[in-house]
């Protein structure tokens, strides 16, 4: 019930002031903070890979990103804030595509549920990370972003005018693709470029592919870039595809998989599948000892767990 999921909320949010808890996931600004320099490693290596220099002003890029709750793309938009010179940030994103429907008509509805998918990582009904594109796009105008945000808190969408919307669109770009669009992207992938992509990566592909950046070899009922003279263009691959074996062997096939297990599969990971799993390791504060007591001897324990593994 409503009032049981309240109370559930509350108790979580008292245990977290109390016991001084902190996520990593892209909630937290440190992890687009730190995603920053992906974006700035990757412009770096697109630069010296066409032969020109990072001060040419004639070189931006674009960038497609596998897209769920914005994380990424928003840390990529903080760094062009700060002068990156990259020009469209693309979102792929699966069928549950609620970034991809705010871009296309301004409009940021949660959905009802959440689809399940092959790419599963991405899946998401409401970005939390919005808001921060929302925050940088308006000039950090914390004052309408905070009046819009309480309008998505209370009733689960936001409509954005047309004067926003065009500004929105101006920044970025995206793609909705299915399941089977992803799976055709990572064969395609294997067959033409040599690369074994994981299927978040192989959604940004199909992204990319879909908004016109010609990464394949047009098929027979394919058209010709949507967007003349292609740009320059990076796609983040965000995973390496030996975490997802169920999904690539349902693309490429078993033949697929053993193929790429034989040829590509990372050796430390090979190492990981024979050794023997460990039980999870529970850190218990007793309540007589001092904080700084208690993290040296969780230290210890995983200092202890690091040296005899």
């Amino acid at each position: 019930s409503s009032s049981s999921s309240e109370v559930v909320e509350s108790e979580k949010k008292t245990t977290s002031r109390r016991r001084r808890l902190c996520g990593v996931n892209s909630y937290n600004i440190g992890r687009p903070l730190a995603q920053m320099i992906h974006f700035i490693w990757t412009y770096l290596r697109v630069v010296e890979q066409i032969g020109l220099e990072p001060s040419n002003p004639d070189i931006t890029i674009d960038i497609v990103i596998p897209t769920g709750a914005m994380g990424n793309i928003a840390g990529g938009y903080m760094a062009k804030q700060m002068g990156l010179p990259i020009n469209y940030l693309c979102a792929g994103v699966n069928v549950n595509d609620i970034t991809h429907r705010v871009l296309e008509t301004g409009k940021f509805y949660r959905s009802n549920e959440m689809i399940k998918t092959m790419s599963d990582a991405i899946n998401v009904q409401m970005p939390y990370n919005f808001e921060r594109l929302l925050f940088y796009l308006t000039g950090q105008n914390h004052v309408l972003v905070n009046g819009w945000m309480k309008t998505v808190d209370s009733t689960n969408k936001l409509d954005l005018d047309k004067t926003w919307h065009e500004k929105l669109r101006q920044e970025f770009r995206s793609a909705r693709i299915t399941d089977e669009e992803m799976c055709n992207a990572m064969k395609r992938a294997r067959d033409e470029l040599s690369f074994f992509a994981d299927p978040h990566t192989s959604v940004a592909l199909s992204a990319a592919e879909k908004l016109g950046y010609r990464l394949f070899q047009p098929l027979g009922d394919e058209e010709e870039s949507s967007i003349g003279t292609a740009p320059v263009v990076a796609i983040m691959a965000t995973a390496s595809p030996c975490k997802f074996e169920e999904t690539v062997t349902a693309a490429l096939g078993k033949d697929g998989w053993d193929d790429y297990f034989e040829k590509s599969f990372p050796e430390n990971a090979k190492d990981l599948l024979d050794t023997e799993e460990m039980p999870p390791t529970l850190y218990r504060w007793d309540k007589d000892m001092a904080l700084d007591d208690v993290q040296k001897v969780w230290e210890h324990h995983s200092r202890e767990i690091i040296r005899t593994k």
